[in-house]
């Protein structure tokens, strides 16, 4: 059990790398909340696996057998509708990138990435499903949720430019207003990663400002978290929208 007394949550690592393999498998066993059931090597025994339980599985896209894209699709076509995917991978081009976006995993992390990276990406992923779950079995919708959910199958509102109603923009924290998220989200793109300091540049905004609203923007799931590595120093943060599911 985890400190609010919910299971922990079940992760699969799939990476035909040995060593990418056990160093994910050792990451996410020490992130609070999460739990390994499994670490594979192949898609064919990803998708065995995931048939027995998982709640999300860390997808590599390069598979000795089939592909991670095949593996996304495959669990599409079997309706395994509650587990989730976060990607990590080296793979960087264009048509890899949007076809795996296009099955709306939790995220994409593009490798290498460090310790800290991903579980930022697990702790913020955990708690999107949360609220996620909450929503769908406590909260009372309303017309525009409803219409939220026809057209797009996912009842979280991000802000205006997603059709926020009035009522979600009251739900907002503190300092968190909703005509400066609308443009910080505005400023962000599902494939190319935007660092703080350009969105701070494209909204007019403070490099402090656009960073407290890309972190509310992270914890609710609604973008994703990358990094950028250079010759020297830290790896650089980057920034890009989640696509609704």
């Amino acid at each position: 059990m985890t400190a609010s007394g919910a299971p922990p949550l079940r992760v699969l690592v799939v990476d035909d790398d040995a060593g990418a393999r056990a160093l994910h498998t050792r990451w996410v066993a020490a992130t609070e909340g999460f739990t390994v059931v499994g670490a594979v090597a192949s898609g064919g025994a990803a998708l065995a696996s995931v048939d027995r339980g998982v709640d999300l599985v860390l997808l590599d896209m390069r598979l000795p057998d089939i592909s991670g894209i095949e593996v996304l699709h495959r669990m599409h076509v079997a309706g395994v509708d509650r587990t989730d995917v976060l990607v990590v991978s080296s793979s960087r081009d264009q048509v890899t990138v949007r076809q795996a976006l296009a099955a709306h995993p939790v995220g994409y992390l593009l490798k290498p990435f460090d310790r800290q990276a991903l579980q930022d990406r697990l702790h913020a992923y955990a708690a999107e499903r949360r609220s996620r779950d909450t929503a769908q079995r406590d909260v009372p919708m309303g017309q525009g949720d409803v219409d939220r959910l026809l057209t797009t199958g996912s009842v979280r509102v991000v802000g205006p430019a997603h059709g926020a109603t009035h009522a979600a923009q009251d739900r907002l924290p503190k300092g968190v207003s909703p005509t400066t998220l609308e443009r910080i989200v505005a400023a962000l793109d599902p494939v190319v990663g935007r660092s703080a300091d350009e969105v701070a540049a494209t909204t007019g905004t403070s490099r402090a400002t656009a960073r407290r609203y890309l972190d509310h923007l992270v914890a609710t799931g609604a973008i994703d978290l990358a990094h950028r590595y250079g010759r020297r120093g830290r790896p650089q943060v980057l920034y890009r929208l989640t696509p609704a599911p």
